[in-house]
């Protein structure tokens, strides 16, 4: 089964900032934990899953791999590190869960039961978060094979130069929200025979950054940001596969008013070619060579994905062999090597042949070593 997103198991954003993925996994770690889920193996999965997500987000070298190659850059190597059981999760994470649900000291869940620090009075600093962009790549196998460096050209909005982005005309532009008073939250308050609740939002009104602009930016109308055509550099690291993508962050639309940027995915395909077949990091080739080549043997000159190199061919190599040119594939992702080059062995058989060749190929038919017994 197809892992999921990790940042969907985690229910964050790409943007989302290490204390942000730490409070998703409480969350969940709460929600899902053995002691409050007992003979519950849908909890149990999820308990993990969440783990899993977490070991690789909270870490930055882990999360910058995952957000350019998806699942497939973690395999290999030390780079995950896998769970088997709950208690694994706990031994790996203990620094984490401390003494809950059992044990002594401190822990995470803490926070849960009123030791935590309270939210409110919090407003947003910075507008609307900007759309990510999905871009197609196209690539031949020898850019794959050794990786290559892009230029592409984009329409994207871009932070606006005028008003740096805020939206306002000049700093003075700026005054309280109306609607929230300048906090940039809203409450609201409900009854029921179980007490009191107060439901706290961000402000629609002002996005929650307390703050409206009373003089917009004549530049870009408000926004913050303007659409222009921007070229954008993108370094495609060797052995990508079909259809694998890259994550640019930050590189997407501004967002408004000074909103973080969007993330560019740079979804990479891979060309047909005119000789090769790719199998994994390997590349196949189909070689034919005449009868007499075969059985004598010869020297031929065959193409690999960095120009031209000589092939032996021994005598009596028989078809449908392969012979492998060792290091002449695609580089390995994330890792040193490359794949293989197979060249596959074919025969020519010419579908006309004159009466000359005819009578010589019915005398090479009464040989012992040609006749097939």
């Amino acid at each position: 089964m197809a892992k999921r997103d990790y940042y969907e198991v985690l229910g964050v954003s790409k943007s989302a900032t290490k204390d942000e993925i730490k409070k998703a996994y409480r969350k969940l770690a709460m929600q899902y934990h053995p002691d409050r889920n007992p003979d519950d193996k849908t909890a149990e999965e999820k308990f993990k899953e969440a783990a899993e997500a977490y070991e690789v987000l909270h870490d930055d070298d882990k999360r910058a791999k995952y957000d350019r190659f998806g699942h497939s850059g973690l395999k290999g190597g030390q780079d995950f590190h896998g769970f088997n059981n709950v208690n694994d999760i706990f031994s790996h994470f203990s620094d984490i869960f401390g003494g809950a649900f059992g044990g002594g000291g401190s822990s995470i869940f803490d926070d849960f039961f009123g030791s935590g620090s309270s939210s409110r009075g919090r407003k947003r600093t910075q507008g609307t978060p900007g759309s990510d962009l999905r871009i197609t790549l196209k690539l031949t196998l020898e850019e794959i094979a050794s990786g290559t460096t892009k230029k592409v050209k984009i329409k994207r909005y871009e932070k606006c130069s005028t008003c740096n982005g805020t939206g306002a005309k000049d700093p003075s532009a700026f005054r309280d929200c109306s609607v929230c008073g300048g906090t940039g939250e809203v409450r609201q308050v409900s009854r029921s025979v179980f007490g009191q609740f107060v439901n706290i939002s961000p402000c629609q009104n002002c996005g929650g950054t307390g703050k409206i602009i009373a003089d917009r930016c004549t530049s870009c109308g408000g926004e913050g940001r303007k659409q222009t055509d921007s070229m954008l550099k993108i370094s495609v690291p060797a052995g990508v596969h079909n259809n694998s993508y890259m994550t640019m962050r930050g590189e997407g639309n501004a967002g408004k008013n000074g909103g973080p940027a969007g993330d560019v995915i740079v979804i990479f395909q891979e060309l047909p070619h005119e000789y090769f077949v790719r199998d994994g990091d390997d590349i196949i080739y189909e070689l034919f060579l005449s009868f007499p080549e075969a059985v004598l043997g010869t020297e031929v000159e065959v193409p690999t994905l960095t120009g031209r190199a000589k092939l032996k061919i021994e005598s009596g190599t028989q078809p449908g062999k392969f012979l492998k040119m060792r290091e002449k594939g695609i580089q390995h992702l994330n890792s040193h090597g490359s794949g293989d080059q197979l060249v596959k062995i074919n025969i020519h058989v010419p579908k006309k042949v004159n009466q000359k060749e005819k009578e010589l190929l019915k005398e090479l038919e009464k040989l012992p070593n040609i006749r097939v017994t």
